[in-house]
């Protein structure tokens, strides 16, 4: 058989698929399984978008579309960025993609060099570093500990950069932790990165909507001088649970989009027309649904937070946005579980869990930090709650 390529020993497939897959192996053996796995909304796309696209697949629109998106989508782009974020994009200043991963894959394609530093915080999401990885990029990491609520501190992010790095990555609110910047912490953020003007900046912002504590800030927004070499990203995934429908799209400055264009024109040429024409009635329709789930968002986690709390050996950090929290395990480690799972690490935990009481997490080790466990609430209030029994039950009897 023909070797495969030597650049697929460094990238491992993501925790979160794996733990998902297992999840979905338990219950096609009849098993009741509950999955905190997939960070996945579980409301469904608002009707008028799943209108727009029967409409364009009726008219016709389904042919190949511009590789940088429609017009129309574009538009309805620049209006979010004017709407939400105080920030005014030029139509030759935006792309569209499939899904927020391709939009970041097609900056680090378009600008890393072999070697380059992409600068993650972490905990971090699990694609960022393999996508580094893929584009002859080298991850490096800043801590971002739970005793600074997971946030990036700016003296440890001056610290970090070097005359090789070519990136910063921000996530606020966070995936993993649900951690969500004051603007006086973007400030201070900005403020390093005005001293390194070799360095872009991209803003990961898929869970801008989900901000329970505080307002959302994104860091062009913060410190118009930066708007020059920052990329800000975000797409309709999380926001309208449009997760199917693959749909991001960015705003940056017109060489880097440009390039980044050009590496897409290569990789899938532009985006499904159904989807884009979705997309576009979810941003320029009612906005009301957005609040309303936020609002049922929140509830969740306070109801995850207060129940974790009573599970033996969990520390469960309160986060002030996205759909997750992040719960330090350390004092479950050294045990064993009643299955006879001896608990020495975070995946321990996670697969045991798994097996024992049919919920799916994820190791922390999978996002740069242990010894956690992701917990997605982005799942109904009832499941949520047996969900978090069970973890009860799984604690109370570890020895």
């Amino acid at each position: 058989m023909p070797a495969l390529a030597g650049r697929l020993k460094n990238i491992a497939v993501s925790a979160s698929v794996v733990m998902g897959t297992r999840a979905r192996e338990l219950a096609a053996e009849g098993k009741k399984v509950i999955s905190l796995a997939s960070g996945e909304p579980d409301f469904a796309t608002p009707a008028h978008a799943i209108e727009a696209a029967h409409q364009a697949a009726l008219s016709g629109d389904t042919k190949y579309p511009p590789t940088d998106g429609t017009r129309a989508l574009k538009l309805a782009v620049q209006k979010k960025f004017r709407r939400d974020n105080n920030l005014d994009y030029a139509l030759d200043e935006i792309l569209v993609a499939n899904g927020g991963k391709q939009i970041i894959m097609d900056a680090l394609l378009a600008t890393c060099d072999q070697g380059d530093e992409v600068l993650i915080p972490a905990p971090y999401w699990v694609s960022y570093a393999d996508m580094a990885k893929l584009a002859t990029g080298t991850p490096t990491f800043v801590n971002c500990p739970q005793n600074n609520g997971f946030k990036l501190r700016a003296e440890d992010l001056d610290a970090a950069i070097t005359p090789k790095t070519k990136w910063l990555f921000l996530n606020f609110p966070n995936n993993p932790t649900g951690a969500s910047c004051s603007r006086a912490e973007m400030q201070a953020i900005a403020e390093v990165m005005l001293k390194h003007p070799h360095v872009w900046i991209l803003t990961d912002d898929m869970y801008e909507h989900l901000v329970y504590e505080g307002e959302f800030c994104t860091i062009a927004e913060v410190e118009p001088r930066l708007k020059d070499r920052v990329l800000t990203v975000n797409g309709a995934s999380k926001t309208y649970a449009m997760t199917g429908w693959r749909v991001g799209f960015a705003g940056g400055p017109k060489p880097l989009i440009k390039a980044m264009t050009n590496m897409q024109g290569q990789l899938t040429s532009g985006i499904s027309t159904v989807s884009q024409a979705a997309a576009a009635a979810a941003l320029e329709g009612p906005q009301d649904l957005i609040a309303e789930r936020a609002a049922i968002y929140r509830e969740r986690r306070d109801l995850v937070c207060a129940m974790l709390a009573d599970a033996p050996g969990l520390s469960c950090h309160k986060p002030e946005g996205a759909f997750y929290v992040y719960p330090n395990i350390a004092a479950c480690l050294g045990k064993t579980s009643r299955g006879g799972k001896r608990i020495e690490t975070d995946t321990d935990f996670a697969l045991a869990l798994l097996e024992e009481k049919l919920v799916a997490t994820v190791q922390g080790t999978a996002y740069g930090m242990s010894p956690y466990i992701r917990i997605s609430y982005a799942t109904d209030t009832e499941s949520l709650r047996e969900a978090c029994a069970r973890i009860q039950e799984f604690c109370r009897e570890l020895s």
